[in-house]
């Protein structure tokens, strides 16, 4: 599916401007991110070099601004009853993965956000490091470092070894 999108939006913006957009919109989509953003990229037949700027720069674009307003949304969540169970459930996430990263805080929120499994990227990791208050400074560079470990990881996958089976 995310092939398909990024053909149709190079097909709608022109050749190299589409498939940029479309890598970089899947790598903005949580849970999805970087780690269905790079394979697609390779898919489209994109540089690798390009596609891990791509992915690294859009995964982490929405990054800051959930680190600033998450705590007040979802407080105007719950206060006007909008949402309450999707509240309450990330949260409830959050809170799950929250002893696994703080027991480490800064290199355990690398570490989190590095691995390249679905709910554990820079989405999961702004969500956990808000619940935890943790410093918005040092949770953004702790996020920033596992976006770029888990780009780095998924690329050598995905262009390294798909690439020479295929």
């Amino acid at each position: 599916m995310g092939k398909k999108i990024a053909l149709w939006l190079a097909g709608m913006f022109g050749g190299s401007i589409g498939k940029l957009l479309g890598v970089g919109l899947i790598a903005m989509i949580p849970i999805i991110e970087l780690r269905g953003a790079i394979p697609v990229a390779y898919a489209i037949g994109m540089d690798w070099p390009v596609t891990l700027i791509v992915a690294i720069f859009c995964n982490m674009l929405p990054i800051p601004i959930i680190l600033l307003f998450l705590d007040a949304v979802f407080n105007f969540m719950k206060k006007h009853h909008i949402l309450i169970k999707l509240v309450e459930k990330m949260e409830q996430k959050a809170r799950k993965n929250k002893d696994k990263v703080m027991k480490y805080a800064f290199w355990g929120l690398v570490i989190f956000v590095a691995i390249p499994l679905p709910g554990t990227g820079a989405w999961t990791g702004a969500l956990v490091a808000s619940v935890m208050k943790m410093n918005r400074k040092k949770a953004l560079l702790s996020i920033f470092l596992g976006v770029v470990t888990a780009a780095i990881i998924v690329t050598i996958f995905t262009y390294g070894l798909i690439g020479s089976i295929i």
